[in-house]
């Protein structure tokens, strides 16, 4: 019998990848794709044997073609293996945009024979248009074959009232508070459409009393923007319980942190946790990690381990958004928690 290899790392990773996702393909490879990393108008993969080492593998999708119905700002995609077929979600800019919105983001699907690519739209048009703009989506396929897509409404243009924004008004730091909210809803096995109307499932607190509200709320407390997001969902399953993770507050600050939300169904309604956030900065704690958030998760080869794979900034990589990854696990009790975020020796085995 082969002895067990522990292997050693430390966080950051050399990935410079926004919105970080891996995929643990069927070829056992593991296979990350995030936001920028060099890609022009689209996005690169990385691959590796050991989450560790990782292989630029260039880049594996191309928008802002004639053909294409996406033009600019590809964010946060994700790709699911599926009857020998890889299916990548991702966000951008819709061409179709006759009031010229400023934030004209639409969610699309493109198809690929391998993890690496190329991948190639479904459709010449967004996967749907709910009337307004969406990013992040995120998958579940669960167990009696149904698949669902979760997704994040914009701030743009959508102004809230709640006590926090009253709060953020009276102390003169903002006259309206934008949010974004999370929604899910049934997709198609083939995932060429949406079935049916999509169904709220997160939003930033509405209370000052809320236990959730002062860390949803630090982007909007500090005076940073007037903006309070709900973003950045990945969803999974465990002992019959679905657990959304979701990040908050804004991604190019110092408080982007994560948070997390259980059901006992794939549409909620969902609960909130009470030990959010379960990753946020540890400079307060003497570490240099920021901005720690839009996370996904990955396992172990033989799924004995859990990761949380996410994007943060440290005190040496500036403004650039840098990968982690870091052990994660959910106790007895089911209550979810992240070793992280860290910058010291970690194992992976």
């Amino acid at each position: 019998m082969k002895d067990k290899v522990t292997l050693t790392y430390s966080n950051p990773l050399s990935v410079q990848f926004g919105d970080p996702y891996i995929l643990l393909a069927s070829d056992g490879r593991y296979y990350m794709y995030g936001t920028g990393a060099g890609a022009v108008d689209g996005f690169c993969v990385y691959s590796s044997d050991d989450l560790i080492s990782w292989k630029s593998e260039g880049q594996v999708y191309q928008g802002n073609t004639p053909q294409s119905w996406a033009v600019a700002n590809f964010w946060a995609p994700e790709v699911y293996e599926k009857d020998g077929k890889f299916y990548m979600f991702y966000s951008a800019d819709w061409r179709y945009n006759p009031t010229n919105e400023e934030e004209n983001f639409r969610i699309g699907v493109a198809v690929a024979d391998k993890p690496t690519g190329p991948f190639v739209e479904l459709r010449d048009k967004p996967l749907f248009d709910p009337g307004y703009p969406v990013i992040d989506g995120n998958i579940l396929q669960d167990e009696n074959g149904k698949c669902f897509l979760y997704y994040s409404r914009c701030c743009y243009k959508h102004p809230v009232e709640s006590e926090i924004a009253e709060e953020a008004k009276r102390k003169g730091l903002f006259n309206e508070v934008e949010e974004s909210w999370i929604y899910g809803v049934e997709i198609s096995p083939d995932f060429t459409q949406v079935i049916g109307e999509p169904v709220l499932l997160l939003r930033p607190p509405v209370s000052l009393t809320d236990k959730q509200s002062e860390w949803e709320s630090r982007s909007v407390t500090s005076g940073e923007v007037n903006r309070r997001w709900t973003e950045g969902s990945f969803i999974f399953k465990h002992n019959d319980l679905y657990y959304m993770m979701y990040s908050a507050n804004f991604f190019g600050g110092e408080n982007y942190a994560v948070g997390y939300a259980v059901s006992e169904s794939p549409l909620g309604p969902f609960k909130k946790a009470d030990n959010n956030p379960v990753l946020e900065k540890n400079t307060a704690k003497g570490g240099i990690v920021t901005g720690t958030g839009h996370n996904s998760i990955t396992w172990s080869k033989d799924r004995k381990q859990m990761y949380c794979v996410y994007h943060g900034r440290t005190q040496k990589t500036g403004e650039e958004r840098v990968v982690f990854i870091d052990k994660m696990h959910i106790t007895p009790e089911g209550v979810l928690v992240v070793d992280g975020p860290t910058t010291d020796i970690q194992t992976i085995e």
